[in-house]
């Protein structure tokens, strides 16, 4: 049973959202939303604002994600950002009926010090003021419960097995159009809208039951966003809609200016999930706590210093380890042991990987048959893809992946996304790579790890100035977005 509560913005109170939960669940527990209105007629002009029509502006060249085919009734999620405040405009402009939801995580308990404003204030108060613009409702649904049992829980456990997990899949899948999802399955909304940079085909409506809905890239490749959508099931992706898709990044901004939205000039967040401006490095050290280990050189066994616990560090971070003479970029850890690997050689050629494993296989319109010869896969968010060709194993869970290039940062706890053409076909969890596909770590480094009374190595070593020396390394793709947010 969800222990969601939805219930009408209130403004302006202020105190109301700083009570516990509990006391929502009680006064809201007899309240029902009421149904969606009929969608109104199709207008092609719209204005920047209820009282600035000499602004009006044509905006139908840019409905061509929001199906202004047939009115619709759309819940939408609303964040207070650019993004989905201009994903709302274009439902509306497209004749739509919506109704605007905003996702309220109570997760600054324990937190207090890391800011000094309610981080979700702000977002609040935009939320409202975008819907008032043009009359749309907006509504307030409390998922912390989903949010913990379901994200956070997970997070943490990943981490404690010394694997990086992406926070912002798992949200997608089972907060935004999970746990949110089922909680308005009742209240008979035709899609579920967001501000997210994807595409959504779906199939005629005579061909819906026999036919599956594609997740396509958008038109935006740098602020593309399938890789984190890639883990949704066909049943969610049926019910999405992304009027982002045929957008840029650039037109985006440009509309919110059009629109003359109160939030048009704000930043985009660069945030995790629901984590607002809470670093990744204190929520870890809050919820897992520090372990003094120790940091080795992965070619030497040198003793280089100590670090505050294996999981604050992926495969491929080098901020935070303090190290001189760098830069130093973590190439193995030993979780048994709470010993961190390190190198200075870590974009050699010969280093470099290119086949792992992949568990936790999600489809989003059917299994792909055994063997694979042309894919394509992305490791982590961005505009760059890999070829690679997919073999899945006897047990028909796991898959071996063959990448084209050679990719340095595969971290264990991540996703993989695979492609065929311009389509998302699903996605994997990568698994501890081949041992004979790590980074090499010398024996003496393996014996130092293993040795129980560690206060035997003394001091570390005097790190010298590493020789500069023509090189021919090329750094891969960017690195992930929580390999750069995990910083201790």
């Amino acid at each position: 049973m969800f222990s969601a509560v939805v219930r009408p913005f209130l403004s302006p109170s202020p105190p109301l959202f700083l009570r516990p939960l509990s006391s929502f669940s009680i006064f809201f527990r007899s309240f029902h939303l009421p149904s969606p209105q009929p969608a109104h007629p199709i207008t092609p002009f719209l204005s920047s604002g209820r009282n600035c029509s000499r602004h009006a502006f044509v905006v139908d060249q840019y409905l061509s994600c929001s199906m202004p085919e047939k009115p619709l009734r759309v819940a939408v999620l609303l964040s207070g950002g650019v993004d989905s405040s201009v994903a709302l405009r274009l439902l509306h402009a497209a004749g739509h009926s919506c109704t605007a939801f905003y996702l309220k995580i109570w997760f600054q308990e324990g937190f207090e010090n890391f800011w000094n404003q309610c981080p979700w204030e702000d977002d609040l108060k935009y939320a409202k003021h975008v819907c008032e613009q043009v009359d749309v409702p907006l509504e307030v649904v409390h998922l912390t419960d989903e949010y913990w049992e379901r994200v956070v829980s997970y997070i943490i456990e990943e981490y404690r097995c010394g694997r990086t997990p992406n926070p912002d899949v798992l949200c997608n899948t089972r907060i935004k159009f999970g746990a949110f999802m089922d909680t308005i399955s009742d209240m008979e909304y035709d899609y579920i809208a967001s501000g997210h940079y994807a595409k959504v085909v779906h199939p005629p409506p005579a061909d819906q039951n026999d036919s599956s809905s594609l997740l396509e890239l958008s038109q935006d490749m740098v602020k593309d966003q399938t890789y984190f959508l890639s883990h949704l099931s066909q049943t969610q992706l049926k019910r999405l809609l992304f009027p982002l898709g045929c957008v840029k990044k650039e037109e985006v901004r440009k509309l919110a200016t059009k629109f003359d939205l109160p939030n048009k000039d704000r930043k985009d967040s660069q945030g995790i999930c629901f984590l607002g401006k809470i670093k990744f490095s204190d929520f870890v050290g809050r919820h897992i706590g520090e372990m003094e280990g120790i940091i080795l050189e992965a070619e030497t066994g040198d003793f280089l210093g100590n670090h505050r616990g294996f999981w604050f560090y992926t495969i491929g971070q080098r901020q935070g380890l303090r190290l001189p003479g760098g830069p130093w970029y973590v190439v193995e850890k030993d979780t048994k042991n709470n010993v961190v690997f390190v190198s200075r050689n870590y974009y050699s050629i010969d280093k470099r990987r290119r086949i792992f494993r992949v568990g936790s296989l999600r489809w989003l319109s059917g299994k792909p048959s055994g063997n694979v010869s042309q894919l394509r896969c992305k490791v982590r968010h961005g505009p760059g893809f890999y070829s690679c060709s997919f073999e899945m194993e006897a047990q028909g869970d796991v898959a071996v992946v063959h990448l084209d290039e050679d990719d340095q940062g595969l971290a264990a706890g991540q996703f993989a996304a695979f492609y065929e053409g311009t389509t998302c076909i699903g996605s994997g969890v990568i698994l501890e790579s081949w041992d004979d596909q790590c980074f090499p770590v010398c024996a003496k480094a393996l014996e130092l790890a293993a040795m129980e009374d560690k206060t035997k190595l003394g001091k570390p070593v005097k790190i010298m100035t590493m020789p500069v020396t023509p090189s021919v390394e090329t750094e891969p793709r960017e690195t992930s977005a929580e390999a750069k947010l995990v910083k201790a």
